[in-house]
C-alpha cells in the first residue's frame, strides 16, 4: 500500500502509538497527530498534499485559467486552483461503534480507544478546515447524536461525547444505520468506524440506502492484531465480551477454520462496500494513527477529483 511513510526519515516523525494513547486529554491526543502529520507531509514526497486540502485543489479540464495560482506552480510544477468557499465546507457524521466487542485489546489500548482516538483526529482535522463535524455512537442502537456543527465549543462538547466509555452490548449495524438515516436528513459524508464483528445480512443494503440519500460513505475496519492473525500460542479460555460465555479454544486446531472464517468475512464487507462505491479502510490498532488519517483524506481526494471529472465529462 502505497502511503507518505516513504522513507526512513519520515517513518521517525510518526507519534508512537503506545506513547500517544497515555496522553489523558482525547482532544491533546488528537492535536497531536494532527500536527505531527501535517509537520511530516511538509518532509515527504507528498508535501503538496497538505496545499491540497486546505486552500487549493488540482487544476481539472474545464476548471477556469484566470483561477491557476502560478506562483504555487513555480514553486511545485503542479497546477493549482483556488478553492472557493462552497467547495470547502463538508458536512461530515462520525459513525462510531461502541459495543462491547470494542473493548478488546492485545496491545496496551483496546479497539475502542483506538476508534475513539481516529474520531477524535478526523474531528479535530476537519475543525481546522472550518468544516462541520458530528457524531453518532451506536451499539445495538443509537446511543448518543450530535448534529454536524461548525461553531465554538462543539469540537470541546464532541470530544466529551467520544471519552465516555464503553457501556454497549452487542454489536449490531442495521438497527442504528437505519436510525441515522432518519437523524441526518442533510447530505454530507459519513464515516462508520467499527470493527464489523456483526452478522452482514442487511448491512450492503442499509448502506446502499444511506448512498441513495446523497450521502458520501467511508468505512474503517477496526480489528486487533490478534484477530487478523490469531497467533495464539496455547490452548486456552476465551471469554465472548458480548455473549458473556466462555468457550475452550486449541488454537492449532481453530486458526485455519477461524482465518477462512474472517477472510470470507472481510472479503463480504469489502464487496459490499465496492458496490455501493463506498471506501473501505482496514485498520489494525497497532497502526500509526498519521496513515490513517493520510488514507482518509487520499479518499477525500479521490472522490473530488472523480466528482468534478464526471461534471466535466457531463457539459454540453
Amino acid at each position: 500500500m502505497t502511503t507518505w511513510k516513504k522513507t526512513a526519515d519520515s517513518a521517525r516523525h510518526l507519534v508512537d502509538l503506545e506513547t500517544l494513547m497515555r496522553i489523558q486529554s482525547l482532544e491533546l491526543r488528537a492535536k497531536v497527530v494532527v500536527e505531527g502529520f501535517l509537520s511530516g507531509l511538509h518532509r515527504s514526497p507528498y508535501h503538496g498534499f497538505s496545499v491540497e486540502f486546505t486552500e487549493y485543489r488540482q487544476y481539472t479540464p474545464g476548471d477556469d485559467p484566470r483561477y491557476l495560482d502560478w506562483r504555487l506552480f513555480a514553486r511545485s510544477d503542479r497546477y493549482f486552483v483556488k478553492r472557493f468557499e462552497d467547495e470547502t465546507n463538508l458536512r461530515c457524521y462520525l459513525l462510531v461503534d461502541q459495543s462491547r466487542s470494542m473493548g478488546f485489546g492485545s496491545v496496551r489500548h483496546t479497539k475502542a480507544q483506538y476508534a475513539v482516538t481516529l474520531a477524535a483526529t478526523l474531528a479535530f482535522f476537519l475543525n481546522t478546515q472550518r468544516d462541520a463535524v458530528g457524531l453518532v455512537t451506536f451499539d445495538e442502537d443509537v446511543a448518543e447524536y450530535l448534529p454536524a456543527r461548525y461553531r465554538p465549543g462543539h469540537l470541546r462538547r464532541l470530544m466529551l461525547a467520544l471519552e465516555r466509555p464503553v457501556g454497549g452490548r452487542a454489536t449490531d449495524l442495521t438497527a442504528p444505520l437505519r436510525h441515522i438515516a432518519d437523524l441526518v436528513t442533510k447530505r454530507g459524508l459519513m464515516v462508520l468506524i467499527s470493527d464489523l464483528l456483526a452478522p452482514l445480512e442487511g448491512l450492503e443494503s442499509h448502506l446502499g440506502f444511506l448512498r441513495s440519500r446523497g450521502h458520501e460513505m467511508a468505512v474503517f475496519h477496526v480489528l486487533d492484531p490478534k484477530e487478523l492473525r490469531f497467533n495464539f500460542d496455547e490452548p486456552a479460555l476465551f471469554f465472548d465480551l458480548e455473549s458473556q460465555r466462555e468457550l475452550y479454544v486449541d488454537p492449532v486446531t481453530a486458526a485455519r477454520y477461524y482465518a477462512d472464517r474472517l477472510s470470507a468475512h472481510m472479503d463480504a464487507v469489502r464487496t459490499a462496500c465496492e458496490k455501493r462505491g463506498i471506501e473501505y479502510h482496514c485498520v489494525a490498532t497497532d497502526r500509526p494513527l498519521e496513515l490513517a488519517l493520510f488514507d482518509f483524506l487520499r479518499g477525500r481526494l479521490a472522490e473530488s477529483s472523480s466528482t468534478t471529472q464526471h461534471s466535466y465529462r457531463g457539459r454540453p
